[in-house]
């Protein structure tokens, strides 16, 4: 895909949510967005919805969530009318807990986390890169969130070659929770990501390279 990373990040740097999602499908490409369905998740997930309301949302549902987590998931998908895919790991949480003894912590086990990782968010992610084959990727990840994030720009190429594009990328966390009040959108209050270690820390699905066999 050949592109002006520079050109175009300096192009869309004004520009709003949905005109960079207009961009991002203007391409041409195979697209899809994700979510995780965190708090104010919904506000990436409306812009979606407005622009492009068949577009694949993917969510890899690790299966460790928290009920309110779940309702406010249930809540925003029945009101956007999402075209939801689904992933899950292979094998239930419940199933895994019992066979393995729960999480793993890095600091006990880095290999056993590691590979925790790998099970319940990179193979279910990379299950479904392989079914949509995407060329484009819109996400809802934004500059201040983490040190890695400080590194890209609201148009990046990620380590599998998909062009990731961010549309909420400079809002900070005020931004983005004045967008979920003014069009009063569902969002969880409580939230459990097993793979994150921190609120600060990555999950993986954007610093690694695993492609799935």
């Amino acid at each position: 895909m050949s592109i002006d990373i520079e050109q175009v990040n300096q192009q869309l740097r004004e520009a709003s949510p949905a005109e960079i999602v207009e961009w991002a499908i203007g391409l041409g490409r195979r697209v899809v967005a994700t979510t995780s369905f965190s708090p104010n998740s919904a506000a990436l997930l409306h812009v979606v919805s407005q622009v492009a309301p068949d577009l694949p949302v993917i969510w890899v549902d690790s299966g460790y969530n928290v009920p309110d987590a779940y309702i406010a998931a249930e809540e925003i998908m029945q009101r956007l009318r999402l075209n939801m895919q689904i992933y899950a790991p292979a094998v239930t949480a419940e199933r895994r807990n019992a066979a393995k003894g729960g999480i793993p912590h890095p600091d006990d086990d880095a290999e056993a986390y590691a590979e925790f990782v790998r099970e319940v968010k990179l193979e279910p992610f990379e299950r479904a890169l392989a079914d949509l084959r995407p060329e484009v990727w819109i996400t809802g990840i934004r500059r201040e969130e983490t040190e890695y994030r400080k590194t890209l720009d609201i148009v990046s190429v990620d380590n599998r070659g998909l062009l990731r594009v961010a549309p909420l990328f400079y809002w900070t966390e005020q931004d983005v929770q004045a967008y979920v009040e003014q069009h009063q959108l569902p969002s969880c209050k409580h939230y459990f990501d097993p793979t994150k270690l921190d609120a600060r820390s990555e999950c993986g699905l954007h610093t690694s390279s695993f492609t799935a066999a």
